[in-house]
């Protein structure tokens, strides 16, 4: 029965994203009817003391991260460097490369530190310019998107700033250049076979002589439209470019800069307990070449980002705190559950039943982030549960915590994309498609990056390198 009531509960939640209600609103609901069956008078305690402290404690770190990842990403935007960015790519490997050069953009643009949900809406009118050109079925724009943006930048490559790479330091006191060596191998193996998919799923669209299909709305055309004045690419790069450098600089300074415990007592701020800067050295990292990032932007592009800028900013920072919301209220429930009974056997049946922490990661986590439809929430969820058991059961065997950081981030970014997740939603919104015409794409994405975790958990015990 306990188990019957834990497993509802995470159906409910998955049942009403799907069909595309609030995860903010009925998450909460979905976690105290779970306590509601066991202890009914506990229902304001576990909300109060532990749904509401979940929430709070994961918007607490990771919400700057949210606002200024969208801030970015918008005046990316806003500026014309993400049109600049992929006239450039697509001179250089060509209109019939067009699926090449879609993924190469999105991937450019997301591992500079632009928001997935920004990427989509940034490239897609270039994306359906250059798919009519060459006479690619419009139904397989979403796939080549998620694979650009949705995948080996997200969680793969060492460095990303997206928060699927973030959230896993504050676990297991690591960075986001955590096993670099894993991260690449996994990123090649995910763009190698994504990028074969897509080729061969071109060559059946020939061979049944199906091309772009309808013509692209009217808002595609003036999306596409082009800039006042031409932007040279190396100045729309260099947001992008610091971004990536400075979170590295950042990421080795910062531990020298704070080499131990923070304490304010002596500056006169006597009721914050002394902080571990371990912690947050990744965050710190990643948010200080965020706001680089946007002053340099702002510097070389202001007369095209000033008037735009207060509208923009709102909507950025609307889209962030949904975003951040989203994900927090997800943690939140996840805390809940894991505090009920019936949560506790299903972890200690996994625990007996795969005994290797690496395995046990990965399958926990791409899980809950299949149930959720959220990396980030997902692996909140999991590491938020699990995360101390798998560090105590790798010091024990020996595995460095920077593999578990690298499985957990890849693993998120596994099942995560199923139908009801919001950034399929927003995507297929965007390119004015149905899950019946591209989802299948974007599954057999999902099959591929989740496959990876599994591939680099192998290299990692076949060979030792990470």
């Amino acid at each position: 029965m306990d188990i019957l009531v834990t497993l509802a509960a995470l159906g409910f939640l998955m049942f009403v994203a799907y069909r595309g209600f609030s995860v903010i609103l009925f998450a909460p609901v979905a976690a105290l009817f779970a306590v509601a069956c066991f202890h009914p008078s506990l229902v304001p305690p576990y909300f109060s003391g532990i749904y509401m402290e979940k929430l709070a404690g994961f918007l607490k770190p990771y919400f700057p991260v949210f606002m200024l990842g969208a801030l970015f990403g918008k005046l990316i935007e806003l500026s014309g460097f993400a049109k600049a960015i992929t006239e450039r790519v697509v001179r250089l490997i060509g209109e019939r490369n067009a699926m090449l050069a879609v993924v190469t953009v999105c991937a450019l643009l997301t591992y500079g530190g632009v928001s997935l949900f920004v990427a989509a809406f940034a490239v897609y009118p270039f994306a359906a310019e250059l798919f009519r050109s060459a006479n690619i079925p419009k139904r397989l724009i979403p796939g080549t998107i998620a694979l650009g943006s949705f995948t080996f930048t997200m969680d793969a490559l060492p460095g990303s700033p997206q928060i699927q790479n973030i959230i896993p330091t504050s676990f297991f006191k690591t960075n986001t250049w955590a096993a670099p060596k894993l991260g690449f191998l996994g990123a090649v193996f995910v763009l190698a076979i994504g990028m074969a998919y897509l080729t061969y799923r071109r060559r059946q669209a020939q061979a049944r002589r199906e091309g772009y299909g309808e013509e692209a709305a009217a808002p595609d055309a003036a999306a596409a439209g082009g800039a006042e004045k031409s932007i040279h690419p190396l100045v729309a790069f260099l947001p992008l470019l610091l971004v990536g450098v400075l979170n590295l600089a950042f990421t080795r300074a910062l531990p020298k800069v704070y080499p131990g415990p923070i304490d304010l007592a002596p500056y006169g701020v006597k009721d914050v307990a002394p902080m571990d800067p371990s912690k947050f050295i990744a965050l710190w990292a990643v948010e200080g070449a965020l706001l680089v990032g946007i002053a340099v932007i702002v510097a070389t592009a202001l007369s095209r980002v000033r008037g735009p800028f207060a509208k923009g900013a709102t909507l950025a920072i609307g889209g962030a705190m949904l975003a951040a919301f989203n994900t927090a209220s997800e943690y939140g429930f996840g805390g809940v559950v894991a505090a009920l009974p019936g949560f506790k056997a299903i972890s200690a049946a996994m625990t007996d039943a795969i005994s290797n922490p690496l395995l046990n990661e990965a399958i926990t986590t791409t899980t809950l982030a299949g149930i959720t439809g959220s990396a980030s929430g997902g692996m909140s969820i999991a590491l938020a549960t699990m995360g101390q058991r798998y560090l105590e059961q790798a010091n024990q065997l020996g595995i460095p915590a920077e593999v578990l950081h690298r499985v957990a981030s890849m693993a998120s970014g596994g099942m995560d994309t199923l139908p009801h997740n919001g950034a399929v939603i927003t995507l297929l919104a965007v390119t004015g498609l149905t899950h019946r015409q591209s989802y299948g794409d974007i599954f057999a994405m999902t099959l591929i990056k989740t496959a990876a975790v599994f591939v680099i958990i192998g290299v990692y015990y076949a060979f030792g390198i990470y």
